[in-house]
């Protein structure tokens, strides 16, 4: 499979997907407290993204080769849980830590992105893992230029996680993005500066470190969907889509509400 280079008016149709995607967590950011359930914020989520935006939420549905469909229109990881955690009636407690992961097709594009949440007052560890897990993020958009390699991008966002004390997990990664939900190319969170493949202007795709506080070994669940840690560590995620421009990058998925970068890139 080749990697879509996308034009003027496709990276424009681009824009609109992803700052959309960006904004449905911006509604859903104050309800992200204890008592609500993963199910209500599923919801909301959809109702928003159906009757406001004018989207369609891409994960409802959504059944690659070998996965029964998704059943719910967002992810829902909480704790424990690193992605694909499926929305149910289990309510947030104080101190939950949740992924929410929008993905919404605007005109037949695509736009992804994720934010963690901490329900109430998080821990010490839990706001640690969520702050490095964005941070390690940014160390990986930030070498996002042409000329530039994936490797690149993932030896930046490894050895940023490890050096910490924790790990990052290998078997699920960030991908390009356009008209389809995954595209090419693969974007490993670990490797070797230098290798895989050479960034050019026109390529989007996401960058999306999952992050554990322990092991990186995971397990999935029964429903066939939801990863977890095996060691039972907590775990962080977060993702930003990004096009490669001319100079270095854009981040296509920011909004109103996003959380400002950290200080090495607005520095």
């Amino acid at each position: 499979m080749t990697i879509t280079i996308k034009t003027g008016a496709e990276i424009d149709g681009m824009r609109q997907a992803c700052r959309l995607a960006s904004e449905v967590l911006d509604y859903l950011t104050p309800h992200i407290k204890p008592g609500i359930t993963t199910n209500e914020i599923d919801r909301l989520a959809h109702d928003y993204m159906v009757n406001v935006q004018g989207c369609i939420p891409a994960p409802l549905n959504y059944a690659p080769s070998g996965y029964a469909p998704y059943p719910k229109s967002i992810c829902t990881s909480v704790n424990h849980q690193i992605c694909h955690g499926i929305p149910s009636d289990k309510a947030l407690k104080n101190g939950d830590i949740v992924n929410i992961d929008i993905t919404v097709i605007k005109d037949g594009w695509h736009g992804d992105t994720s934010r963690m949440f901490i329900a109430g007052e998080g821990s010490i560890a839990a706001k640690r893992l969520c702050n490095l897990t964005y941070e390690a993020m940014w160390k990986g958009i930030a070498k996002v230029k042409p000329g530039a390699r994936l490797g690149d991008v993932g030896h930046a966002i490894q050895t940023f996680v490890e050096n910490a004390g924790f790990s990052v997990v290998r078997e699920f990664c960030g991908h390009g993005i356009g008209l389809k939900f995954h595209e090419e190319p693969q974007v490993l969170h670990y490797g070797r500066p230098g290798t895989a493949e050479e960034l050019v202007p026109g390529m989007t795709f996401t960058i999306e470190p999952m992050v554990n506080a322990g092991k990186r070994d995971i397990k999935q669940l029964g429903d066939g969907w939801t990863i977890v840690t095996k060691d039972h560590s907590l775990s962080a995620q977060w993702e930003h889509t990004v096009l490669v421009t001319e100079t270095g990058y854009e981040v296509l998925t920011l909004s109103a509400g996003s959380p400002q970068p950290p200080a090495f890139i607005t520095g």
